[in-house]
């Protein structure tokens, strides 16, 4: 019996790059306001939000149109929760990133959004090793 060598054989090799294959994500983001006492409600961010949008990217329907949907998660009042979650297309997750970016004021207050965490998946929003405190 033959035995067949490794080297006979020619090295192949493989890349295997894996896209993405969520098509919505979620966004924990905050909101610092110079005025600390200063509450908002859920429409009132979303009007916030779109504002920046449009600021950044103009009046180009970029609200309007089908594949850039983003959706406010948390119905509370700001302050109450310092954090918000955001569901939001993955085709426009990078337009909404920088236009929180990039926003600095609200009716004349400064003020600043901070994305905490990003991921397909909320469950893995419940939770951020950087807060967690041991005993």
């Amino acid at each position: 019996m033959r035995r067949a060598h490794i080297q006979d054989q020619p090295a192949t090799y493989e890349r295997l790059v894996y896209k993405n294959t969520s098509l919505y994500h979620y966004m924990r983001i905050s909101l610092q306001l110079e005025n600390e006492s200063t509450r908002l409600s859920a429409a009132q961010l979303k009007q916030l939000i779109c504002s920046g949008l449009r600021d950044l990217y103009g009046e180009s329907n970029v609200l309007q149109t089908s594949d850039f949907p983003f959706y406010l998660l948390s119905n509370q009042t700001f302050p109450l929760f310092r954090s918000l979650f955001l569901f939001v297309s993955f085709s426009g997750l990078v337009k909404l990133w920088s236009a929180l970016t990039l926003l600095g004021s609200y009716q004349n207050e400064l003020c600043s959004f901070r994305v905490t965490q990003v991921s397909p998946f909320l469950l893995t929003l419940s939770g951020n090793s950087r807060e967690l405190e041991l005993d």
